[in-house]
């Protein structure tokens, strides 16, 4: 599968963008997906995660109450809305892919847990 990641741009602190990643090929509804991030000088980390049908979501601490990742199967798509964004989710952000998740309810925090990851779109927000 290939993700297309893209609606990183820049915003100020307390504002929100919504981010969208594209997924070829008709076996989006059978992976679990996520989005993780870079920040420069940092390791990667996990923002969030989806189940197959979405009905079950994870977020890290650091974006729980501000981020709210969704799914559209008939799309192909999942979605990061990020609200009240601080300087510190400045940041590189991938859209990643499970094919092969524990159950119909999981979605991993795990990195090596995902096969495909996207090219990544980049989130700045100036304070």
């Amino acid at each position: 599968v290939q993700l297309q990641a893209s609606g990183g741009g820049l915003v100020q602190a307390g504002g929100s963008l919504r981010l969208s990643c594209a997924a070829s090929g008709r076996a989006f509804s059978s992976y679990a997906m996520g989005w993780f991030r870079q920040a420069p000088g940092k390791e990667r980390e996990f923002v969030a995660s989806i189940s197959l049908r979405g009905t079950s979501t994870y977020y890290a601490d650091s974006v729980k109450g501000r981020f709210t990742i969704s799914r559209d199967n008939a799309k192909n798509t999942v979605y990061l809305q990020m609200n009240r964004l601080k300087s510190e989710d400045t940041a590189i952000y991938y859209c990643v892919a499970d094919p092969a998740p524990e159950s119909a309810t999981y979605g991993s925090r795990w990195s090596y847990e995902y096969d495909y990851w996207g090219q990544g779109t980049l989130v700045t927000v100036s304070s």
